[in-house]
Formats: C-alpha cells, structure tokens, sequence
C-alpha cells in the first residue's frame, strides 16, 4: 500500500479529526440530481435547498425514479405509482403515505413558483434508495439499495451489563463511492439508542462555531502570518494560492495551523473528497431524520483548542509538507479510501504510526484523545440505560497500543471486530 506523498495533516482531516476549514471557496453551481448514475432533467424548474433540505419539483422526480405522475389540482395531492409502491403526498402536510402506511418527512411539500417540490432525501428512501451528497459537484445521488455494498470499513462492538456499544472507525472526507455502506453499519445505526460523534459537524456553520474559528485561528496583535513563518514557506503559499486563483496574501489573517487545515481541505477536493459526503456526516444526518439523540465525545473548542496549541515550529512544519507535497496526494488518497473500503488492519495501524512520528503531534492528535474518548465510551458501557451507542470516530482512533480498541480491552472489556 504506497502512500509516501501523503502528509500527516491530510492523514488527519481524513481519518483523525472533525475539523473544518474556515470556507475560502464559496460555490453558485446549480443543485443536481443523479439516479443510479443517470442524471436528472429538470423542465425549466431546478432544485433547491431549504434549511439544508434539498427539495426537488415533484413531476421531475417521479420521472427519475420511474414512477407514473399524478397531482390533483384543486386537492393539492400528489401521487406517484409504480410497480406496486403508492406514495401519495399533500402540500404543507409533513407525512407521505406509502401503500397505506404513514411515512414521516423532513420538511412538508411547498409550492414554489406554482411548481410543487418534495424533499428528494424522504421520497427517495420511501422508494427504496439510498441517499447521498457530494459536495464537488452539488449532486444528490440515489442508489438503488440492491447495489452491493461499497465495503467492509472498520467497526467493533463491545458489550457490558446490558449496554452495547459500537465502534465504527470512520474516513470524515469521501465520496459516493464509499456507498452504499455495508449493511452491518446500518444494522447497528438501526439498533442504536444514540449516535456518537466526535463534534457534530452541523454546528460548524453556526456563529459561535465560526466566532471561535476566527478567535483562536487569526492573529489579533496586528500581526499577519507573514511574520511568523520564514520568507520560503511564506513565498511556496504565495505561489500555491496564486495557482488557485487567489491573491497570493489571501490567508494573510491566519495562523499557520488554519492555513495548513484549509490547504489540507484543498487536496482533498481535488481528489473529489469532501466532508458532506464523510461517514460522520452520513450517520449525523440520518440521526437528525430519526430523531436520534447526538452525543458529541469532544467539542469545536476542544479540537480548536488542540491546533491552536501545537508550538510554532510544528504548525509551520506541517504547513510546509502540505506545500511540498501540494498536488501529489491522488494516488495516496485513492489508497487510503481503498483500505477503508476493504476493512485493512494492517494498512491502518501503518497509517497511524506515519502519523505518530512527530511526538508533539501523535500525543495531541491520538494519545490525549484517544484515552479521553475510550474513558467516555467506558462510560457508557458501565451505565444503568441498557442502551445502544453507535460511536462513529476517526478510524485513526482505533488501532495500535494506544487506539480506543486496545485502552478498552486494558480496561477488561472484549471487543469484538465485525
């Protein structure tokens, strides 16, 4: 398995922390949909999104999914055949009935432009898919669930007095073809009573999360990033940006640990990866639908916390491999997600020693965290509920003397891989 181009830092935003970048490149391209990798067409009326609800003009996507189209005019109803499977639907009504049965919705059908729309994620799983997003080219992707499943991933399951816990290791950047997952992943997020994460990435856009960002990330003594790397790690992000399309003093107001996390974003992008489309995400999302309780084993301030403290020299060290390894990371990234893929131990305890040569780094990222999550998840395990957790962290968490799997097991729980 090579991945000699890959830096520790990219390593991270994939596997070992939640972290997302301040946004520097905002997007306009249209919302588009794809159905078993055939695109949508959309009659002069294109999807939008309503507080992060994609919703989707009902006759086009009846037409998609192969469904007969009906709307009553003057009932405000909306039905769809095919096969067998009824949905019928009524405006400002947020339940669907499929065959008879009542199914919940994420947002009521609205009329937009007298063009009813319906949220393309509820009517989608009502009809048999499964869901996705990927934030590179703005497109909700539907699979057919009879598609096989994309892999084994890394997942475990540990149990004491009546409490189960799952350990699901995660890749926080991806794409669509991470899906659909194997189905022993949406067995335990379907038995679980709450879904653990490390931060819950829905919150990175709020204010308070955005205000910390800018606190701890950017200089306040009116001084800019200029004056504290050298002139040649400073004249390589010069260039770097200036071959983005940016001004090469665009990331002026940051320190170096933002830069490098933006950079690290970056790369990823380029390989199709985004945070949208990650396992956390995923299971966060459908948490949200279902209403399941949402866990956070660390906070926005805590991770925030950890880059801003690495000393001067680490943070221009990992922001000068990020240049110097700036567009050599496809080949790596591709193998990273095809050892995700096939469950590969051994790949990812290799991965995570990489990332643990630089002492500073590995006791930050992995050790410090490591013991606070396991010492959380014991907690749990040892509760009076008999609950059900599916924890979804970073699979860098996982392996090795020090990964959440072994400091679980040194505390006499067996922890079994699936």
């Amino acid at each position: 398995m090579r991945m000699k181009k890959i830096t520790a830092s990219l390593l991270s935003l994939l596997l070992a922390v939640t972290l997302l970048a301040p946004t520097t490149f905002a997007t306009s391209k249209p919302v588009l949909l794809q159905v078993d990798g055939e695109p949508a067409l959309f009659n002069g009326h294109a999807p939008v999104i309503d507080h992060g609800t994609t919703l989707v003009p009902a006759e086009d996507l009846f037409e998609a999914l192969d469904f007969k189209f009906e709307q009553d005019a003057k009932s405000k109803q909306v039905k769809g055949t095919k096969e067998g499977l009824t949905i019928e639907l009524q405006n400002g009504q947020k339940t669907a009935v499929v065959n008879g049965q009542s199914v919940q919705l994420v947002i009521a059908p609205k009329v937009i432009e007298g063009i009813t729309y319906l949220p393309v994620r509820s009517i989608g799983e009502a009809t048999g898919y499964e869901i996705y997003w990927d934030e590179a080219s703005r497109t909700v992707i539907l699979k057919s669930k009879v598609v096989a499943a994309s892999g084994r991933g890394f997942l475990w399951e540990v149990q004491n007095g009546g409490n189960k816990v799952y350990l699901l290791g995660s890749m926080h950047l991806a794409d669509s073809s991470f899906y659909p997952l194997h189905p022993s992943m949406e067995n335990a997020f379907a038995e679980a009573d709450y879904l653990g994460v490390e931060v819950d990435i829905a919150k990175a856009a709020d204010p308070e999360t955005q205000e910390l960002v800018l606190k701890l990330g950017s200089y306040q003594d009116g001084t800019t990033l200029k004056d504290h790397i050298s002139e040649t790690t400073y004249a390589k992000l010069g260039n770097i940006l200036a071959e983005n399309g940016l001004d090469k003093n665009a990331l002026d107001a940051f320190k170096p640990w933002v830069v490098e996390t933006t950079l690290s974003a970056l790369q990823a992008a380029k390989t199709g990866y985004e945070g949208q489309t990650g396992i956390d995400l995923y299971f966060l999302t459908k948490a949200m639908e279902r209403k399941l309780p949402i866990i956070e084993l660390e906070s926005y301030e805590s991770q925030l916390g950890m880059f801003n403290d690495f000393s001067p020299k680490l943070q221009e060290d990992n922001l000068l491999a990020v240049l110097n390894n700036f567009d050599q990371v496809d080949d790596s990234v591709a193998a990273m997600a095809d050892m995700w893929k096939t469950g590969n131990d051994a790949a990812l305890l290799e991965l995570v020693q990489e990332m643990g040569k630089n002492e500073e780094y590995n006791k930050a990222m992995l050790v410090d965290r490591n013991i606070a999550m396991a010492d959380k998840i014991e907690g749990y395990l040892k509760g009076q509920d008999s609950s059900v957790y599916l924890i979804v962290v970073g699979a860098a968490h996982m392996p090795g003397d020090i990964g959440i799997v072994n400091l679980l097991e040194d505390k006499g729980f067996t922890v079994t891989r699936k």
